[in-house]
């Protein structure tokens, strides 16, 4: 078969990956695609009919038939009977491009790196890792599979039906509060002891989200923020990515040492003081009553704000959910961070913040940039979740099945983990703070349990020289997995040299 300049085009041109799961047609119509809309491929053009390109790309001949079929169908190619398929220049086509100093197939990939400088950060570093395993433990994230699926499919589609929402879309500007702002604030001020109005509230994507936006409008370069010894990483990463200088404070049984404060700083040196009240991040430890109002009052005679992260409030077993510091808060001190739907799937779930009115004020002109439409539909729904009272039916649900795990975790740490850890069973929340009794290296625990076909990220590896602990979370595993991973946890930790 003698070729022709189109077969050596796309001899060189192009290639496909069949372990991907983009279809190989789909693969290649792109690639001609680009080769007509770079000009390679111009008007007129007869391309090699479904036998000849089968042959040329060893591809099956339905294969070849439906990627002229794609290409005919977007109008890229004319398939006339008995002739053959000619390339077509459609009306909107895009300019064309030629790679001048390249050879034909580089043109198609894209490069690696930019030609020109800019600002890379030095405080952030991926937390993403890679695994094949099939179990994993995580910091206490719920389980998804509790989600209601077949109920949100109908909440979903009727939000979606409702007249109001062209209207809410189209707006131009809104002078009044919408529904879910002003019902998040009657089911917070229900469930949290808050006295609020949507004039302290913004709602945001997520916790990471509200913290960044506030940490914007608070934080200068070098500005002392005060953490727990340990804390949380990704809050860490936000205020080191602004500039902040970080100072550690220490947690004991009662949480973070108020004390320690008022011994080591001097009035007016401190921005703001990170906290996990109702849990400490990642220790579970609770910040004791006596201890709140120390820092409260500490907070106002050294004029430093206090960020109160209350992650997991939802998720309490045993007797009620102290209310947060920020419903006692007389003197506007505190900014809390909060979350709302964590029974649901992440994408129905929400972020918000409750502040004093001017620092909410400036936030919403910060989540104009970042997030200016929102989700309506999710905002919609919501709504109607908290006015029927299904919010807090699917978590009083939930957290029957969540005690149910926590017990069985302890139950499983008790039986093989008794002389190697010790633990503190915790009233709420979705993780135990396990520390070992003898120094390991964690990292190694985490090698061998990926030979076991279990994964640790290392987000919940803490370890240094008085520490040697994992946060351990249990929402997302059910029992049999939970049994599974401990036994693999512990057949990894047998491997291990003790120090």
């Amino acid at each position: 078969m003698t070729d022709s300049p189109v077969n050596i085009l796309f001899k060189q041109l192009i290639n496909f990956d069949k372990s991907i799961p983009q279809p190989v047609y789909i693969q290649v119509a792109q690639q001609i695609i680009n080769a007509i809309q770079r000009g390679y491929l111009s008007k007129g053009t007869i391309l090699p009919g479904t036998r000849v390109l089968s042959q040329l790309l060893k591809i099956h001949r339905n294969t070849a038939v439906a990627i002229y079929e794609e290409l005919a169908s977007q109008d890229w190619v004319e398939i006339i009977p008995n002739k053959g398929t000619f390339v077509l220049e459609p009306a909107l086509k895009t300019a064309k491009i030629k790679a001048t100093s390249q050879k034909i197939n580089q043109a198609y990939n894209a490069a690696k790196i930019t030609g020109f400088p800019f600002q890379k950060s030095f405080h952030l570093a991926s937390t993403i890792q890679l695994t094949r395993a099939q179990y994993t433990i995580n910091d206490g994230k719920p389980d998804l599979r509790l989600h209601p699926v077949h109920e949100f499919s109908r909440w979903y589609s009727a939000a979606m039906k409702r007249k109001t929402l062209i209207k809410k879309w189209n707006r131009s500007n809104e002078s009044l509060y919408s529904l879910f702002e002003t019902q998040l604030c009657n089911h917070l001020n229900a469930t949290r002891g808050f006295h609020i109005t949507p004039n302290n509230l913004i709602s945001t994507r997520s916790t990471e989200m509200s913290l960044y936006i506030v940490s914007q409008l608070l934080i200068k370069q070098n500005d002392i923020v005060l953490v727990g010894n340990l804390s949380n990483y990704a809050a860490n990463m936000i205020f080191q990515q602004v500039g902040a200088s970080i100072k550690t404070i220490p947690v004991d049984k009662n949480g973070l040492d108020v004390d320690y404060i008022r011994k080591h700083f001097i009035k007016n040196s401190i921005r703001c003081i990170y906290i996990c009240a109702h849990r400490d991040y990642p220790t579970t430890v609770k910040l004791s009553a006596e201890r709140r109002l120390a820092l409260l009052q500490l907070a106002k005679e050294y004029g430093f704000a206090i960020i109160e992260d209350d992650y997991d409030y939802d998720f309490q077993f045993e007797g009620s959910a102290m209310l947060p510091m920020a419903s006692s808060d007389a003197n506007g001190m505190v900014i809390y961070l909060g979350k709302l739907g964590q029974s649901l799937f992440p994408s129905f779930q929400t972020g918000f913040v409750i502040a004093p009115e001017n620092l909410i004020s400036e936030a919403k002109n910060y989540l104009q940039l970042l997030d200016e439409q929102g989700d309506l539909i999710q905002q919609q729904m919501l709504s109607e979740l908290i006015n029927e009272g299904e919010i807090y039916r699917l978590i009083k649900k939930n957290i029957v099945i969540y005690k149910q795990r926590r017990d069985c975790l302890c139950a499983l740490l008790t039986q093989y983990f008794s002389e190697i850890a010790k633990w503190e069973i915790p009233s709420g929340g979705l993780a135990i703070w396990l520390e070992f009794q003898h120094q390991i290296s964690l990292v190694k625990l985490a090698e061998e349990a990926e030979k076991q076909d279990l994964f640790i990220p290392k987000t919940i590896l803490y370890q240094d020289k008085n520490t040697c602990a994992i946060r351990f979370g249990f929402g997302h595993l059910e029992k049999e997995e939970m049994e599974t991973i401990i036994i693999k946890l512990k057949d990894a930790f047998n491997k291990l040299p003790l120090s």
